[in-house]
């Protein structure tokens, strides 16, 4: 684990922290499909599929972009589990293809949805739920934490302001030489600079970089993946390695094999890296926003997976972060 010296004390975590981000919460969830064309007087830019908790109460907000030719269903458990401990789930559906000659058309449609949200989301929630907007937090998968990375950078513009970033083994395209555009990463330290600094959680596969058959590349190969992505991120800003798991491998357990058997995956129970990945979005969540009703905290499941990675489901390495 890195972290200067001067950090210790922060991270110090509270007698009292809980460490239950790893099962689902106490609230109950209700997930909502919304067409782009449905009757609504506002529509959804594209279609989103919404997890929301059903108790009454103002929750902050987080939008999660699925990876390439992918579909918001299969993340239903990770948006489930993630919307038990407080949090307004989004998750647009954009156009699924083969053929992709860069990710500028998802930018766009990204900031399209989140310029939507103050209007469209709140006639969508359960009575007595509302959004709280003024903590918006953007979380992307594989090619959308690209999407989510470039939105954040600025590549398209949005009216809201993100409070925190979440890339889940985030993919800037299949090599250093072939990035896809917009081409983001520099290769320099620290060079991220976003249009609303924030707080960054970038969760990595320990087998993400690694080839499922002689047929197919890796899914997130090394040097456009996660480990770039955090080493050029600014503090505050984290880095956590599933270290036995793969690039699908937070998938619904229902994600058809056409699509998980390009990836190389874990021996392990998926459900295991579902609550691992969930879980981590819970902590740093709640650590960089805040939650709603019963299970708001204040930082301390975050403070205490850094300072004991093996609370965590499964192996965690390595865990790093830098907060100066």
């Amino acid at each position: 684990m890195q972290a200067m010296a001067t950090t210790q004390k922060v991270l110090e975590p509270a007698a009292a922290a809980i460490t239950s981000v790893f099962q689902p919460g106490k609230l109950p969830v209700e997930v909502i499909q919304v067409d782009h064309d449905a009757a609504l007087p506002a529509p959804p830019p594209l279609s989103v599929l919404i997890a929301t908790p059903k108790d009454a109460g103002t929750y902050p907000v987080a939008m999660l972009l699925h990876g390439f030719f992918l579909q918001t269903r299969f993340y239903e458990q990770l948006l489930r589990h993630v919307a038990s401990f407080g949090f307004i789930m989004v998750a647009p559906q954009f156009h699924t293809s083969l053929v992709s000659n860069g990710d500028a058309a998802d930018i766009a449609a990204a900031a399209r949805v989140t310029d939507w949200l103050p209007e469209g989301l709140p006639s969508l929630l359960p009575a007595g739920v509302d959004a709280d907007l003024s903590k918006l937090a953007l979380a992307g998968h594989s090619r959308g934490g690209h999407t989510a990375f470039a939105l954040a950078l600025g590549h398209a513009k949005a009216t809201l302001k993100f409070s925190a970033l979440v890339g889940i083994d985030p993919v800037a395209g299949t090599g250093r030489s072939s990035q896809l555009p917009p081409a983001i990463l520099t290769y320099a330290p620290s060079s991220f600079s976003f249009s609303s600094p924030a707080p960054v959680m970038v969760i990595g596969t320990g087998l993400g970089g690694g080839k499922e058959n002689a047929l197919f590349p890796p899914c997130a190969p090394g040097e456009v993946s996660h480990a770039e992505f955090y080493r050029e991120c600014k503090p505050p800003c984290y880095h956590l390695v599933a270290k036995d798991y793969g690039h699908l491998d937070m998938l619904d357990d229902d994600a058809p094999e056409l699509v998980t058997c390009l990836c190389k995956g874990g021996e392990g129970c998926k459900g295991v890296m579902r609550r691992t990945v969930a879980g981590i979005m819970v902590a740093f969540l709640r650590s960089a926003l805040g939650g709603g009703g019963e299970e708001d905290g204040d930082g301390d499941d975050l403070k205490a997976i850094l300072r004991d990675p093996a609370l965590a489901p499964t192996t965690l390495d390595p865990v790093e972060y830098r907060l100066a």
